[in-house]
This record gives structure tokens, C-alpha cells and sequence, in this order.
């Protein structure tokens, strides 16, 4: 079975429920912790997936396995292997290819958020799956605020201009979060909730949000990986 690597900046992180969605399309997938060391190459593998992570894709100083990942991202790109990067994965993507990523630039974005599609996205091989509107979990404070000339715009929201986009023929960057569900945001510990009241928005009400709009999300979240899976199998 052809298989992603998938890089993560914790212990902790994976794809959730994108996993075993991947494996049922026919996708394998490999989780490597940055921190643990990471390849130096692609051969091997039949896509990248970047997870996200709290650090601009330029603090090596707090990641010391960033340059190693923005490598294996230019090496996605350059060799047209099919990548997906998410939040910290798609600003990464964004950053490689000449793009801007500004920390709290913008306002931040926590919990469900409705993202719209750009026209862009009609075409697009990933993003045509996807409904002109639809609920996804954010969670971040930094934005791409700048895209690399060649990238295409394919979705944005209220206050992220950019949140997802296509470099190159199969290499995507989002700002959202499509592995995560309802259950794991209800996981967060106490950390993560003082984060998201810091930045002025109720826990209560994320909460709320992200049970309401569950079952919808979680559909197009299925919908999304199972494209994503077959756009990798059919590349090879």
C-alpha cells in the first residue's frame, strides 16, 4: 500500500480520523515526530502530510526540526509529490514557496468557523469536493498573510484571508483543521481553554459550536481525505 509521511511537531499529534479514512481509500501513512529525527528524503513515500504546531515556520530556535521539514516540503513541491499541509503544515507550504506568515496580525480564530471557496476552487482536484460554504475547526493566531506568486487562492474566511490554497499541480496548504472533531476539541485541556478565552471567545460556546455543526463537518472532513487519498493513489 503506497504510503504519506506524516510529520507532527508533539508527541501527541496524528491524523485523528483521517487515518483510518486514508487507509480505507488504499493509503498508508507513517507519523514521525520532528523531534525524533525525520528523513531526508521523500523516496519512498507517495505524499507529505505536515501537521500543525504552535511556532511560526521560521522559529527554528523553538523547533529545531523545521528546516529539516522545510526540505522535505521543497522536495514535495519540486518533485510534484502530493502534499497537504495544515495550519503550521500549510503556512509552512506557503513560507517555502515565497508567501508571508505574520504572528497575530490578524484576528485569531478558534472553534467551528465558515469557510468559503474562492472561484479557484471549482477546478481544483482537492477543493471541488467541497460545498461554497462549509464549518471547519480552526485554532491558530498566526496567518499566511502573503501568498507565493504562483499559488492559487482557493478558500478564505471573515478574518483569514487565506485558508486554503494549491502550489503547484498537488501541493495544498490549509489553515483549518479537517482531522479534528467535535470529541477531540472537548479533550482540550485547561492550557488550550485559557488560550481560546484569552483571545476573547467562550468556552461554552466553541463547545456549542463545534457539537452543533459535528455531523456536517465531519462529513466534508471524510469527503475531503477520501479525495486527497485518491488524488496520492492516482499520482503514482
Amino acid at each position: 500500500m503506497p504510503t504519506a509521511l506524516v510529520i507532527g511537531h508533539s508527541k501527541t499529534a496524528g491524523l485523528r480520523r483521517l487515518g483510518p479514512w486514508f487507509n480505507e481509500q488504499g493509503l498508508d501513512y507513517e507519523v514521525k515526530f520532528g523531534g525524533d529525527g525525520l528523513p531526508e528524503s521523500l523516496d519512498g513515500y507517495a505524499a507529505l502530510i505536515v501537521l500543525g504546531g504552535a511556532p511560526l515556520p521560521y522559529e527554528d530556535d523553538r523547533f529545531p526540526w523545521l528546516p529539516a521539514t522545510r526540505a522535505l516540503t521543497r522536495q514535495a513541491i519540486d518533485g510534484q509529490i502530493p502534499m497537504l499541509g495544515i495550519c503550521l503544515g500549510g503556512q509552512l507550504l506557503a513560507y517555502v514557496g515565497g508567501g508571508t506568515v505574520e504572528h497575530r496580525k490578524l484576528q485569531p480564530e478558534h472553534g467551528i468557523t465558515p469557510i468559503t471557496l474562492d472561484a479557484a476552487a471549482a477546478d481544483d482536484p482537492l477543493f471541488s469536493v467541497l460545498p461554497e460554504s462549509f464549518p471547519m475547526t480552526e485554532n491558530h493566531v498566526d496567518h499566511i498573510t502573503s501568498l507565493p506568486a504562483e499559488a492559487v487562492l482557493l478558500a478564505h474566511s471573515d478574518r483569514s484571508p487565506v485558508q486554503g490554497f494549491r502550489l503547484g499541480d498537488c501541493a495544498w496548504g490549509l489553515q483549518f483543521h479537517p482531522e479534528v472533531s467535535a470529541t477531540n476539541i472537548a479533550a482540550w485541556d485547561a492550557d488550550d481553554i485559557r488560550d481560546v478565552e484569552h483571545d476573547g471567545f467562550e468556552w461554552e460556546e466553541v463547545l456549542r459550536r463545534n457539537a452543533v455543526y459535528d455531523a456536517e463537518n465531519t462529513k466534508l472532513a471524510e469527503a475531503f481525505a477520501r479525495r486527497f487519498a485518491d488524488i496520492v493513489l492516482q499520482a503514482r
